[in-house]
C-alpha cells in the first residue's frame, strides 16, 4: 500500500498543491486539506470549513477534523508553520477592551488545542515535517538589527512588533520539538528557525504549462511589469518615484502594474512584459519572479548577501538576476534602458534555464520524499511507492 501524505491545513502561494501533486506522480498518495477556501483557487482535495460557518460551527469542524483525519495518514506535512489549530495571535493593537479580551481567552484555546493535536499526531507515530514561507516565521526585531535593509523597515510599527516576534518565536519552538524536518520557503527565515532547517525553492509551477515568451527583441518600447501586491513591502513607491523620474528625462518605456486582477489575468500580463520589477527589501524573490523567470522575462530584485550561505553554493553561482537596491533602484533601470535587446534577451533565457534547474518540482519533491523516507526508516517503517 502506497504511503499517505496529508498536507494541511493552508494552500499559502500555491506550494502545498504543486507539491502534493507531484508527490502523487512519484508513486505517494498525497492529500491535500485547507481549513478554508483559498481566494486563488489553487488545488485541494478537501476544504473543511464554509464561508457561512459560524464559531462553533468553525470550532466543532476544527475539531472534528483533528480527531479522525490524522488516523487516514502516515506523514503530516504543515505549511504555513502551523496545524489545523492554527493558535490565533492574542495581541492584536488598538482593539476594544471586550473584542481583545476575546482573543486572549481564544488564543489560549487555539493555543492549548495545538498543543492536544500535535501530541495526538506524535502518539500517532505519524513523522511531521513544517514548512515556513514567510511572515510565518519573519521577525521585524531581529530583521531591524541585522539587516540594511528589510520589509520591517517598511510596514507600520503593528506589522511586526516585540509582541508577535515573542509569538512567533514560541510557536516555532512548539513545531520544533514535534517536527522531523523544517524546511524554508525563503532564505533569510533561517535565521530565526532552528539549526537543521533546510531551504527549499518555490516549486508551485508546472514548468509544462509555463512555457517561456521572449519578448525582448521587439522595436516597441520596453515594457516594464510589477505587481505591488503589498507596496510598502515590495518598494512600489520607490520603484514608481525612479521610473517617472526617468520618464522626465525623456526615457521611452511603457509600466505594466499588475495589481488586483485574477490570477489568469496576471498571467497574460506577465507573459507580455519585457521584464519585470520584483521586490527591493524582502531580500529574496518571490513566487511571481518564479512565474516571471518561467515565461522568460530577466527579474530585477533586491538579493540579500548574508543570506546566501543558507543556499546551495552552485544555485548562488546561477543567480540570473539583475540585481537593485532601494538606493540604486533608478540607476540600475537606467541601465536596463539602455541594454541592448540582445543582452536583456540573455538573460532572459539564463533566467528560464534558472527556473528549470531549481524549481524544478520534481527535483525538489524527490528531496522531500527522501526526508520522509529517512523519517518513516527512523521509526522502523519503509516508504511505499506505486
Amino acid at each position: 500500500m502506497k504511503t499517505k501524505v496529508l498536507h494541511c491545513p493552508t494552500v499559502v502561494g500555491g506550494n502545498p498543491s504543486q507539491i502534493s501533486r507531484v508527490q502523487n506522480e512519484l508513486g505517494l498518495d498525497s492529500f491535500l486539506i485547507t481549513l478554508k477556501r483559498n481566494s486563488f483557487d489553487y488545488s485541494v482535495d478537501k476544504i473543511v470549513l464554509r464561508e457561512r460557518d459560524n464559531l462553533l460551527t468553525v470550532e466543532l469542524k476544527r475539531i472534528f477534523a483533528i480527531l479522525t483525519i490524522y488516523w487516514k495518514f502516515d506523514i503530516v506535512h504543515y505549511n504555513f508553520g502551523t496545524s489545523f489549530a492554527s493558535p490565533l495571535y492574542p495581541g492584536k493593537p488598538g482593539e476594544a477592551f471586550f473584542r481583545r479580551f476575546f482573543r486572549k481567552v481564544y488564543s489560549f484555546y487555539t493555543w492549548t488545542l495545538q498543543c492536544l493535536e500535535l501530541s495526538l499526531v506524535k502518539a500517532l507515530g505519524k513523522p511531521i515535517f513544517v514548512h515556513y514561507q514567510g511572515d510565518d516565521a519573519r521577525q521585524g526585531a531581529y530583521s531591524l538589527d541585522a539587516f540594511e535593509y528589510s520589509i520591517a523597515s517598511q510596514v507600520d510599527h503593528h506589522y511586526y512588533n516585540k509582541s508577535s516576534d515573542s509569538f512567533k518565536r514560541k510557536c516555532i519552538e512548539r513545531m520544533s520539538r514535534f517536527a522531523d524536518g523544517i524546511y524554508a520557503l525563503n532564505p533569510d527565515l533561517l535565521h530565526v528557525l532552528p539549526k537543521g532547517s533546510k531551504f527549499i525553492p518555490y516549486s508551485h509551477l508546472d514548468l509544462s504549462k509555463w512555457l517561456p515568451s521572449y519578448t525582448q527583441d521587439t522595436a516597441q518600447p520596453l515594457r516594464i511589469g510589477h505587481a505591488p501586491s503589498h507596496r510598502k513591502a515590495k518598494g512600489t513607491h520607490l520603484i514608481l518615484d525612479a521610473l517617472e523620474s526617468l520618464k522626465k528625462e525623456g526615457f521611452d518605456f511603457d509600466l505594466i502594474l499588475v495589481e488586483g486582477i485574477s490570477h489568469e489575468e496576471a498571467y497574460l500580463r506577465y507573459k507580455s512584459v519585457d521584464i519585470l520589477v520584483d521586490q527591493l527589501f524582502a531580500g529574496w524573490y518571490g513566487g511571481l519572479a518564479v512565474e516571471a523567470m518561467a515565461l522568460g522575462k530577466p527579474v530585477l530584485v533586491y538579493i540579500r548577501e548574508e543570506d546566501l550561505h543558507f543556499i546551495p553554493s552552485e544555485m548562488r553561482e546561477d543567480l540570473p538576476f539583475i540585481r537593485v537596491t532601494p538606493d540604486n533602484i533608478k540607476e540600475v533601470l537606467k541601465k536596463v534602458l539602455r541594454m541592448p535587446r540582445t543582452e536583456i534577451l540573455s538573460v532572459a533565457r539564463a533566467s528560464r534555464a534558472f527556473v528549470e534547474k531549481w524549481h524544478d518540482p520534481v527535483r525538489i519533491v524527490s528531496k522531500i520524499k527522501a526526508d520522509y523516507a529517512n523519517a518513516l526508516s527512523k521509526r522502523g517503517k519503509t516508504l511505499c511507492v506505486e
